[in-house]
């Protein structure tokens, strides 16, 4: 496969020299943008459902959002563990172990999509309902899953290849993928909900068509790589050096299990205490999926900041610059500081505006999600460190640890808190259970962060490989 001339193999690659900042510019923006974009493809869905639906239409993109986690967690699998790797071993002047890398997740990829598209569709049922679906929210939550399912294997394909084509050194394409097929999914979605009358068929439908688009972008970009040439041999299957390929992206695939688990802990939590309070069941459910996907698009900045970073540090590490390692990991820290704020004072200063813009309701409602937004998100601030902190220790090849972060916030503290303090204070307690569970997770990033910056320090490097100009 041919390649482009910008940057021809052999030339010294700018991931080892550049500056810093200008390198998390030119990798962080570009991600950020395309996981906000990625991000709209369900709040653009849950606004207009919510506007031409109502509160039901909103509770049924939120019990079928773990399909969605649950593909995400797919790709992560794939595709961050490809890009680690193939950042390694570009860092360690080896192009050809890393087009050997990409084709075989590429190849596995496309594999992996229909396979979960066949089991989630014949178990759609009793997955929806596992999820936290009611009687009365199920016919909604049944039609919109099952259309955006047939969307889910181009999904997957589209995300692994955006994070090979940002380690590649082309960030600026890997937003373009996502930014496509979100425009044509805002576009459609009002003219089918609203135009034709298709309600949560036309926003499903919406969705896919717009997947397929960015499928399409992606794709492409297979004869287009700059630093590495494809044979015919890096697309045949090898089970081995997918393991390997999945022990470096376990703990992205991981945290999006974790999410999925804690999303179906969290509806059916909020269900069963819901209907002992003057709620209901439908309020909380509906509320839980407007502040949990509003906290989507705050997330998606700080992935969008940890997938930026990740090919500066891990090619970085590969080449012995520890000095350029601990200076991205902090300057990504401190961005990510400095959104979390913004997005704190948002929640806590203007819920009642943000929830307005998914629809209609009664008192009740905007009551309960008001309290939701406030309680749950109350330690936003800080709780991204623990995101980057994962994604540093899987860029340096350190999975197990990158996986260990991974858990401790939504399995280790979140899932038990939910089940533990409602016991005590009802539904208060499971709102609550947020707040103390990024606090946790928070504390123990830093400790562990810490001890591997202190231990990169000692080592030493030569100085000509940790000094940025030379």
């Amino acid at each position: 496969m041919s390649l482009t001339h910008e940057n021809p193999l052999g030339h010294e690659n700018p991931l080892g020299y550049e500056k810093i900042s200008t390198l998390l510019k030119k990798f962080a923006v570009p991600s950020i943008t395309a996981m906000l974009v990625s991000s709209l493809y369900n709040i653009v869905d849950q606004i207009f459902i919510g506007q031409g639906v109502g509160y039901l239409g909103n509770a049924a993109t939120n019990v079928s959002y773990p399909l969605s986690t649950i593909c995400l967690a797919i790709s992560l699998l794939i595709g961050i563990g490809c890009s680690s790797r193939f950042s390694l071993h570009l860092g360690r002047k080896e192009p050809e172990q890393a087009a050997k890398i990409a084709g075989n997740g590429v190849t596995f990829m496309a594999i992996a999509g229909p396979l979960y598209f066949l089991i989630a569709e014949i178990l759609l049922l009793p997955l929806l309902k596992l999820f936290g679906a009611t009687a009365e929210v199920l016919p909604y939550a049944r039609q919109y899953a099952g259309i955006t399912l047939i969307g889910m294997p181009f999904l997957i394909l589209t995300n692994g290849m955006s994070n090979l084509i940002r380690a590649d050194g082309n960030p600026k394409y890997s937003m373009l993928c996502m930014v496509a097929g979100a425009i044509v999914n805002t576009i459609l979605d009002p003219v089918f909900i609203f135009i034709f009358g298709w309600g949560v068929f036309g926003a499903a439908l919406a969705t896919i068509l717009g997947q397929f688009l960015s499928f399409f972008l992606a794709i492409r970009y297979l004869w287009h790589f700059q630093t590495i040439r494809f044979t015919k041999s890096c697309f045949r299957l090898d089970i081995r050096d997918m393991l390997n390929t999945f022990a470096m992206g376990i703990s992205s695939c991981v945290n999006q299990l974790a999410i999925t688990l804690v999303q179906i802990v969290l509806n059916n939590s909020l269900t069963y205490y819901g209907a002992m309070s003057v709620y209901g069941k439908e309020i909380p459910l509906a509320s839980c999926g407007i502040v949990m996907k509003t906290n989507a698009i705050l997330l998606a900045v700080i992935i969008g900041i940890a997938q930026g970073v990740q090919p500066i540090i891990g090619f970085n590490y590969g080449a012995e610059k520890y000095k350029r390692v601990r200076e991205a990991y902090l300057l990504a820290i401190r961005w990510n500081l400095i959104v979390s704020a913004i997005g704190f004072c948002a929640f806590q200063f203007f819920p009642g505006t943000i929830i307005s813009l998914f629809g209609k309701g009664e008192g009740l409602y905007f009551e309960f999600a008001i309290l939701f937004m406030r309680t749950f998100l109350f330690m936003v601030v800080i709780n991204g460190v623990q995101l980057i902190s994962s994604n540093f220790f899987t860029a340096i090849g350190k999975a197990m640890k990158g996986l260990l972060l991974a858990l401790t916030r939504q399995v280790f503290f979140l899932i038990p808190l939910i089940l533990l303090l409602p016991l005590r204070f009802g539904l208060l307690g499971v709102l609550l259970a947020g707040p103390v569970a990024d606090f946790a997770a928070f504390a123990l990033s830093v400790f562990l962060v810490r001890r591997e910056l202190n231990r990169q320090r000692l080592l030493c490097p030569l100085p000509e490989k940790d000094a940025a100009g030379v």
